[in-house]
C-alpha cells in the first residue's frame, strides 16, 4: 500500500503545574501532530513537540521539515517495503529527528493497522505493561518535598528528580527533604539535564552516597558533549550514571558504550528520530550488556504511547519514564495506553490502538 498524503495539525495543551528542570520552564504543551493515510484511506499517527534546548527544534521548523522535505520524499511510496522507507525518512536531512520521529510514528501506527498487530507485538512483544515514575521540578526543598509526598500518595513509587540548579548544597537539601517526606521503599532518580560539572557531579554524587539517600541512578550529570567527564563521574562515583542528551544515535550510543562512559542509556523517539532508530540504538546497547530506558519530552498521549509500544517490544529496556500526559489539563486523545496509577497498559487494538485523535485545540505559528 503507498502512501497517499502527509498532513499536520498543531496543537497546545496547558499544564496544570509549570515543568521546570535546569534546562527550561514549560507551561503549555505544544505539538505537531501527523497523519500519515495510505492509499486505501488507512490513517497513521505521530507527534513530535518542539524541544529547542535539546533537539534544535521548534514548531514551526517541525512543521516545515515535514511538509516541505518529508512529505516529498515519501509521497507515493510502498509503505511495505519498511526498510527502504524509513532508510528514505533517515536521510532525507541533517537532524530535524523530532519531526523524522513524528512521522516515523504514524507509519509504525499504520503498519499496525495493516498487519492487524499492535506495534509493540510487531516490534517483538516483550511485555504487556509497564511502570512509569513521575517528575519532581526543581523548586525550593519543600515545595518539591510536598509534590513529591503526593506523587506517592496518588501511586507511585519511583519519582525522577531534577536537580542542577542552583548549588549542590541545595540539591542535597532537596533529595533529604524530599526522601524524608516521601518515605522508605521509594527509589529516587536523579536528573541534572547538564547543570553539573564532572566534579561538581562526582562531589554531590558522593555525598549523596555518604547520606545513604536511594539514589537508582544519576541521569547526564554532565554536558551533553563532555563524554570524557561523563565517564571521569561513572568511574568515580558507586551509583549508576545515564546518557541521555548524549546519544541521538546509533553512533552516539556506540560511542558511550565503548569508551564505558554511562551505565545506563535513555533512548527518547525525539532524539533517535523515531522508533526505527531507536530499535537500534537498544540492540546495540544490549549487545555491550547495558540496560536502558525509554524516555520522553513534554508530549501528549499520543506520542507516549508510541515510546510506550517500543519500550514493551525490547526485553532490554528496564526503565520508563511516561509521566507527561499526566501534567496536561486535557486529553486529546481517545484509546492509547491506559494509566492506572503508575501503571500503563495497552488496550486492544491494531497500531498505536488510538480510537480518536482530538486536533481541535491548534494554535497558530
Amino acid at each position: 500500500m503507498r502512501i497517499q498524503s502527509i498532513e499536520t495539525y498543531p496543537v497546545a495543551i496547558p499544564l496544570h503545574t509549570p515543568f521546570k528542570t535546569a534546562l527550561r520552564t514549560v507551561t503549555v504543551a505544544e505539538s505537531i501532530y501527523v497523519k500519515v493515510t495510505g492509499e486505501d484511506g488507512t490513517t497513521g499517527w505521530g507527534e513530535a513537540p518542539p524541544t529547542v534546548v535539546i533537539t534544535g527544534e521548534s514548531l514551526t521548523s517541525i512543521d516545515h521539515t515535514i511538509k516541505k522535505i518529508i512529505t516529498p520524499v515519501l509521497l507515493g511510496k510502498d509503505i511495505t517495503y519498511r526498510e527502504e522507507l524509513f532508510k528514505k525518512l533517515k536521510g532525507c536531512c541533517i537532524g530535524n529527528t523530532s519531526a523524522k520521529a513524528a512521522v516515523d510514528i504514524a507509519l509504525h501506527d499504520l503498519l499496525g493497522k495493516i498487519y492487524h498487530l499492535p506495534v509493540y507485538q510487531l516490534l517483538g512483544g516483550s511485555k504487556s505493561g509497564l511502570e512509569t515514575d513521575y517528575t519532581v521540578s526543581v523548586n525550593d526543598p519543600e515545595e518539591m518535598a510536598e509534590d513529591a509526598a503526593r506523587y506517592v500518595r496518588n501511586g507511585f513509587k519511583i519519582l525522577k528528580v531534577k536537580v542542577g540548579k542552583d548549588t549542590i548544597e541545595k540539591d542535597i537539601e532537596r533529595i533529604q527533604t524530599i526522601h524524608k517526606r516521601a518515605g522508605e521503599g521509594v527509589r529516587i532518580r536523579l536528573d541534572a539535564n547538564q547543570g553539573w560539572s564532572p566534579k561538581e557531579a562526582i562531589y554531590a554524587i558522593r555525598k549523596m552516597e555518604d547520606h545513604h539517600l536511594p539514589i537508582e541512578l544519576v541521569e547526564q550529570p554532565v554536558h551533553a558533549k563532555n563524554i570524557e567527564g561523563m565517564k571521569q563521574v561513572t568511574d568515580h562515583t558507586y551509583t549508576p550514571i545515564m546518557a541521555d542528551e548524549s546519544v541521538f544515535s546509533p553512533t552516539d550510543a556506540r560511542r558511550i558504550l565503548e569508551t564505558r562512559s554511562a551505565d545506563l542509556i535513555n533512548i527518547k523517539l525525539m532524539k533517535s528520530g523515531g522508533i526505527h532508530q531507536a530499535v537500534k540504538i537498544n540492540h546495540l546497547a544490549e549487545a555491550y550488556g547495558v540496560e536502558c530506558m525509554v524516555g520522553s519530552m513534554i508530549e501528549t498521549k499520543l506520542g507516549i504511547t508510541a515510546a510506550a509500544h517500543f519500550a514493551a517490544s525490547q526485553n532490554n529496556v528496564t526503565r520508563v519514564d511516561f509521566d507527561a500526559p499526566l501534567m496536561l489539563t486535557d486529553d486529546p486523545i481517545d484509546g492509547g495506553v491506559q494509566y492506572y496509577k503508575s501503571t500503563l497498559t495497552f488496550p486492544e487494538g491494531f497500531g498505536l490502538g488510538l480510537i480518536n485523535v482530538n486536533t481541535e485545540q491548534t494554535v497558530n505559528i
